[in-house]
């Protein structure tokens, strides 16, 4: 048709010159470069002006789809040049802040807010079209990985980083700021991202991910030298001898030695760490994400809580004097976690645990296996208490497999409730063995109490307890 040969002409004529020019004339393609979303834009309404002036009833269109999508074809290599600029841009920014040069350096507040300011103003140049607003995000997840990569080179790594007995060093404060740096791109970013279509955030949680990551592991092997810290202190409970405590010992307002170290320790913790990385937390933008160092601090504190019930369970033997002392025990660490590290009520679980197992040692045997308590506890927690009120023949399962508090606590963290129970199973059938071979036809109260808990656990275990490191239910 006539129209097809015109509209073929006027293509063909029209992407020689845009061709030629961005060769020949640099001036001319800076400012199409420079202004493509407005070319490209003018060509949009050329194309829709003339679909809407020749829109005639009975007559084929002046313009087919195909020669649209020929005439968009014909300024493609200025969309090349812009998404190239605007790379450019940004991974230049990224490289002032982050030089590869300087490894000691760390960036200002101000340069990580020129940063996402720049990218914001990128987006804003193109979210009128989605098509080439989701080309320019592909460019900014390439930049956002980039200033990934160039943070991680940053990150301090050896000792002096993970060192948690003194004031925080100059590298732990190079950690510290490179992690609430990322974690303002990534609230930020996605800030972004919530005014934006759906697929926006598809594009660019590949490299927020990466992002929230390296953030994460700038702080991380520190919270775990803390963590291996607080587990020592409470591994210390072992050294305590809770079974012939006097009276007026049990009495007294003073903690154990142990629970005296563990509140120390948190209390350095807070004043030379946690105080440096929780203000900027508090003060961070709520995106759905969870601060980093809350999360962090909560996930220990979650820990503190679960590690220290599992080894006072594990204390035998356990006299009434005893059981005075590490209720006040328990009482010392609740307030030392909740002031300092984390608000025990938040805890949910953990916390439920703690305030579970103080009434629950004094309960007496016959009391226990009615107690509502008892929902509030792992079931491993209630099995193991029961062998300090046992007889000395009926072995636990730690004095069994003659292994030391930590190596069965390792084996702890590896093994569901169902693994558990399995383990003290085997000592009841040791001691019921025993028992038999004597002649005996009377057991101790707790085998009966034991069995029913386990029996009921293997009936509900798929469900209800399998329990994770922090002692939430999974």
């Amino acid at each position: 048709m006539l129209t097809d040969r015109v509209w073929e002409a006027i293509v063909k004529s029209f992407a020689s010159q845009m061709k030629s020019v961005f060769t020949a004339s640099s001036f001319v393609k800076e400012i199409f470069t420079m202004g493509y979303p407005k070319l490209f834009s003018m060509v949009e309404s050329l194309l829709e002006r003339i679909s809407r002036d020749t829109d005639v009833k009975g007559v084929l269109p002046a313009v087919s789809s195909e020669g649209k999508d020929q005439m968009v074809a014909a300024i493609e290599i200025y969309q090349t040049a812009f998404l190239a600029l605007c790379l450019s841009r940004l991974s230049d920014l990224v490289n002032t802040v982050f030089p590869v040069s300087s490894r000691g350096s760390v960036p200002s507040k101000e340069h990580i807010s020129k940063i996402v300011s720049r990218i914001q103003e990128e987006i804003e140049a193109v979210q009128m079209d989605a098509r080439l607003a989701l080309l320019v995000l592909r460019e900014i997840n390439k930049v956002l990985l980039l200033l990934a990569e160039r943070a991680e080179y940053q990150i301090s790594t050896g000792p002096e980083a993970r060192q948690i007995t003194g004031p925080a060093t100059p590298a732990q404060i190079k950690n510290f700021t490179l992690c609430q740096h990322l974690q303002e791109i990534h609230t930020r970013i996605s800030s972004m991202m919530t005014g934006l279509p759906t697929v926006a955030s598809d594009v660019l949680s590949p490299a927020l991910g990466t992002i929230y990551g390296v953030a994460c592991d700038s702080v991380t092997s520190l919270f775990q030298a803390m963590l291996d810290r607080l587990e020592s202190c409470i591994l210390q409970i072992h050294e305590q001898n809770f079974g012939v405590l006097g009276m007026d010992a049990a009495m007294d307002n003073n903690a154990s030695p142990y629970m005296e170290e563990l509140q120390k320790c948190i209390l350095h913790f807070r004043s030379e760490f946690l105080s440096r990385l929780l203000p900027f937390s508090a003060n961070s933008t709520s995106t759905g994400t969870e601060p980093i160092c809350t999360r962090l601090v909560r996930s220990m504190a979650s820990r503190v809580l679960i590690f220290f019930i599992r080894h006072a369970s594990l204390v035998r033997p356990l006299s009434e004097s005893g059981k005075l002392r590490m209720a006040k025990d328990m009482a010392e660490l609740e307030l030392a976690v909740g002031q300092n590290l984390f608000p025990v009520e938040q805890l949910g679980a953990p916390y439920r645990a703690l305030r579970a197992f103080r009434p629950v040692i004094f309960l007496e045997t016959s009391q226990l296996g009615a107690s509502p308590l008892l929902q509030d506890l792992p079931p491993s927690v209630i099995l193991h208490h029961l062998y300090s009120r046992g007889p000395e023949e009926l072995q636990s399962p730690l004095q069994r497999n003659k292994l030391t508090p930590v190596q069965y606590s390792l084996w702890l963290d590896s093994q569901g409730e169902d693994q558990i129970w399995k383990g003290v199973k085997a000592t009841l059938d040791d001691y019921a063995a025993k028992v038999r071979a004597r002649g005996d036809k009377e057991f101790s109260p707790v085998y009966p109490l034991m069995l029913c808990i386990g029996s009921s656990l293997s009936e509900n275990i798929p469900a209800s307890h399998k329990r994770g490191k922090d002692g939430t239910v999974k």
